[in-house]
């Protein structure tokens, strides 16, 4: 299990080895656009499993939308400082 913060320090990591059989890299080489529909989906899907599927589906489908998310921030240049601040 990891955190939030650790989720992001591994995420930038593989950014920077920029391993092409890296999904993230992958997912970073597509651009905005494709990660930012990735975004949507997987916030469709948290508001399925919350509404039908139960807490255990509801969690998983949140880990992954947080990935996605993080994904875009590393897209976008952004830290987590930059969105702490507006919490």
């Amino acid at each position: 299990m990891k955190t939030f913060e650790e989720l992001f320090v591994e995420l930038k990591a593989k950014a920077e080895r920029g391993d092409p059989a890296s999904g993230t890299v992958r997912m970073l080489n597509a651009g905005k656009h494709a990660i930012g529909k990735k975004v949507v989906e997987e916030a469709s899907e948290v508001w399925m499993a919350a509404e039908y599927e139960g807490r255990e589906k509801t969690a998983e489908e949140i880990s992954q939308l947080l990935y996605h998310v993080q994904t875009m921030m590393i897209a976008c240049k952004l830290e987590l400082d930059d969105v702490y601040k507006y919490l």
